[in-house]
Formats: structure tokens, C-alpha cells, sequence
């Protein structure tokens, strides 16, 4: 393993960085509670100043920098939230900084990050090519490198995440931790079972690109092939040698979601919590909720690790959750092509109380008969059981209904 980590040094982190960032609340939730069977608390590292808990390890890792690296200034490879991070607190400490994000990086980084004055280039079409540039930048200019996870530095940044929740919710008995690089739940899970060693530590990854739980079961880091996923932020094809090593020692489990299950977590949280979240940081309560790991009646902390989404994606986003969660349904329906026909359709549907959103009628490409058209059409409602009820009276009324499959 490179470098030696303990818990003295995450409290260090914590002393280092008590006037740097903000230990944002850990609520209970009583809906959420209700919705898993379990007693819920979510840990709102959304609401760091930019929006993820990456600025804890950023903050760090700068604020023990000699005066000579200072000077030099710094460069760091990012989907964007580490990059923000480094470049927030570069410009509170006087540094200067460099960041590379890969060119589908989400606009609200890429324009946040140059706000905070630092020099953004856009590289590579994935974080691994955005990370091998930033390597060459670094030997081109003689910058100081900030890894986003494996350094000792931002990984105990990062754990001071779980002193806090040892102070804020001392009798929990599970945490829920999105995972990328590792950083996150390295340094969580030293801090929480150096000093509570019953607490169990589960990681979640998305189900596209699952670097540390493949990993983990291969027995070796793996890289993984590059793959697009809602939770863009923890979209890292290989998981760093330190974090892997705190990993096989600290983490109970490592679980994955869907992208239907983390675009639902999404739209939850928004309803319910009224509180947005990026893709990554929704994993862990969509977790929970699908049961992808068995924490009925436990006292769980869910880390919602960010929010940086694009507004450009928001609605997209929803659209898809609202589809997983039953309220958006679309049905194909094969009908007699005669006048009347399309009205007798939608009259059934209002029987049921569905709301009809969008109406495709199509003839001359569908698989009807002559004399026959087939239709599509897209409803509201309020989730599975009116979906079913729909469906029921669709078909007792003769017609031949489809529910059409909108994963990939």
C-alpha cells in the first residue's frame, strides 16, 4: 500500500479544516423512513459551497502544500466535482489552478469552476483520458497534481465526513456511501470503524461502471470499460491502490443500481426531501429503497454526496424516474381505423382516471393490419395499480394493449 493512513490522520484533517468547510446537517427523515423500513437520516454534503463533499479532501490536500508547491500552482483531473473544489478553495488560499474535465463534463461545473478563476481545459471523452492529459500538463508546467481520491491527503480529508456522523448520529448502525475512486468510503469507513467498529460500511456504485465491487470480488483493482451512467460522478473506470487497500480492510459490502432506480432516487429526494442531488449522490437511497442491501428497522445514514446536476438533465432525469416509479406509462393499442375510434379509446382511458399526455397515431409503419392502426399513447398516473387498471379495461373492452418497454 502507498503511504500509511490512520485515524489520527483524519482527525488532523478535521482540526486542519474546521474553518474551511461547512459540516453540513445530517437529517432524519420520516418519509423516507416510512418508504425503506428503516430509520433514515440523510447526510446533505450537497449543501457544501459547491455542492459535494469533494471540497473536504480538496481543502486538505492544499492546506498541507509547501509554500514552494503553492507557488508552482496546481492541476487536477475531475468529472467535475473535485475540480470545483480544488478550484474554490485555490482561490481562497491564492493558488493557482488548472482543471481538466473530461468534454461531456456537466455545464454548471465547467462554469462554476471558471468562476472560481481557475483555468478549465476540456479533454478526453471520459475522467481516465481527462486524468492522463492532466498527468501531462503536470510535467509540462511543474504543477503540483491533486488527485481526486488516492492521496493519503484527500482521503482523510474525506473522512472527516464520518467523524461527523459519529458525532450527529451516534447510535446508527449502517451508512450508505456512493462510490467512485474510493476516496469517500476509504476515508469514511477508517474513521467510523477505527472507532465504531459495529457500524457496517456499504458502498454503491452504478450498475455500468462498477470498478470497486468488481474489483473487490476479483481479489485485485480491475479497470473497467468506459461507460456513460446518470451518476456521471462516480463514473471511474479504476478504482486508486490506497482506496482499494481501505476498501478490502473497512467495507462490509459494495452494491450496485440501475440507472431507472437512480433516476427514481432522484425524484424522490426532490419530492420529498425538496432537495436536488446529482446522479451519484441518489445512489445511495436508491439502495436502500430497491433493498439492494437488508438494513429493515437499522438506524441508516444515506450520504448524498452531491448536488451539481445540470438543469439541462433535471427534467430528462425525472422523466425517467416518474417512469420507474408508475406515473408515466406508454401503451401501444391496436384499434379498428375508423371515425370514432381514437375518442372511444381515450373515453375508456378517462374512465380510469388516467391523464393522456401525448397521442402517436401511426398507419403507415405499424404492424396492424389493413383496416386496423395502432397507436401509442403516454399517460399519467398515479403508479402501478391504476397502470394495471388501465391495462384491464383496455383489454375487457376488446382492444389488443401493449405496454411499451422504454429501457434500452
Amino acid at each position: 500500500m502507498r503511504g500509511v493512513l490512520s485515524l489520527s490522520d483524519v482527525e488532523a484533517a478535521r482540526q486542519r479544516l474546521s474553518k474551511a468547510i461547512y459540516a453540513t446537517p445530517c437529517a432524519y427523515s420520516e418519509t423516507l423512513s416510512r418508504l425503506t423500513g428503516s430509520r433514515c437520516f440523510v447526510k446533505l454534503e450537497n449543501l457544501q459551497m459547491t455542492g459535494s463533499f469533494k471540497e473536504r479532501g480538496a481543502a486538505n490536500k492544499l492546506l498541507t502544500l509547501s509554500e514552494a508547491e503553492r507557488r508552482r500552482g496546481v492541476v487536477a483531473a475531475s468529472a467535475g466535482n473535485h475540480g470545483l473544489a480544488v478550484a474554490f478553495h485555490c482561490q481562497r488560499l491564492g493558488i493557482r489552478s488548472l482543471i481538466v474535465m473530461p468534454e461531456w463534463a456537466p455545464l454548471i461545473k465547467v462554469t462554476s469552476a471558471r468562476y472560481h478563476e481557475a483555468e478549465v481545459v476540456l479533454a478526453g471523452a471520459n475522467y481516465d483520458e481527462a486524468y492522463g492529459h492532466a498527468r501531462k500538463i503536470e510535467a509540462e508546467r511543474g504543477l503540483t497534481f491533486v488527485h481526486p481520491f488516492d492521496d493519503p491527503q484527500v482521503i482523510a480529508g474525506q473522512g472527516t465526513l464520518g467523524l461527523e456522523l459519529l458525532e450527529q448520529c451516534p447510535d446508527f448502525d449502517a451508512v450508505v456511501v456512493p462510490v467512485g475512486g474510493g476516496g469517500l468510503i476509504g476515508g469514511v469507513a477508517l474513521a467510523i470503524k477505527s472507532k465504531t467498529p459495529r457500524v457496517r460500511v456499504i458502498g454503491v456504485q452504478a450498475e455500468e461502471i462498477a470498478a470497486m465491487q468488481a474489483s473487490l470480488w476479483g481479489g485485485k483493482r480491475l479497470t473497467l470499460p468506459a461507460a456513460a451512467t446518470i451518476a456521471d460522478g462516480i463514473a471511474v473506470r479504476e478504482v486508486g491502490e490506497l482506496t482499494f487497500e481501505l476498501a478490502k480492510a473497512h467495507v462490509d459490502a459494495v452494491v450496485t443500481v440501475n440507472e431507472e432506480e437512480i433516476a427514481n432516487a432522484i425524484l424522490l429526494l426532490l419530492e420529498i426531501e425538496k432537495t436536488v442531488v446529482e446522479g451519484a449522490g441518489a445512489t445511495t437511497l436508491a439502495a436502500l429503497v430497491n433493498r439492494k442491501v437488508a438494513l429493515e428497522g437499522k438506524t441508516v445514514v444515506l450520504v448524498l454526496s452531491g448536488g451539481n446536476i445540470d438543469v439541462n438533465v433535471i427534467a430528462r432525469v425525472i422523466e425517467r424516474g416518474l417512469v420507474k416509479d408508475g406515473r408515466l406509462v406508454r401503451f401501444s393499442v391496436l384499434l379498428q381505423d375508423r371515425p370514432g375510434a381514437l375518442a372511444r379509446l381515450t373515453a375508456l382511458i378517462a374512465q380510469s382516471r388516467a391523464n393522456v399526455l401525448h397521442i402517436s397515431h401511426d398507419r403507415a409503419f405499424s404492424h396492424a393490419r389493413i383496416g386496423e392502426t395502432e397507436v401509442e399513447v403516454t399517460l399519467e398516473t398515479s403508479g402501478r395499480e391504476q397502470i394495471e387498471a388501465v391495462k384491464q379495461g383496455l383489454s375487457e373492452a376488446g382492444y389488443r394493449v401493449r405496454e411499451v418497454d422504454t429501457k434500452p
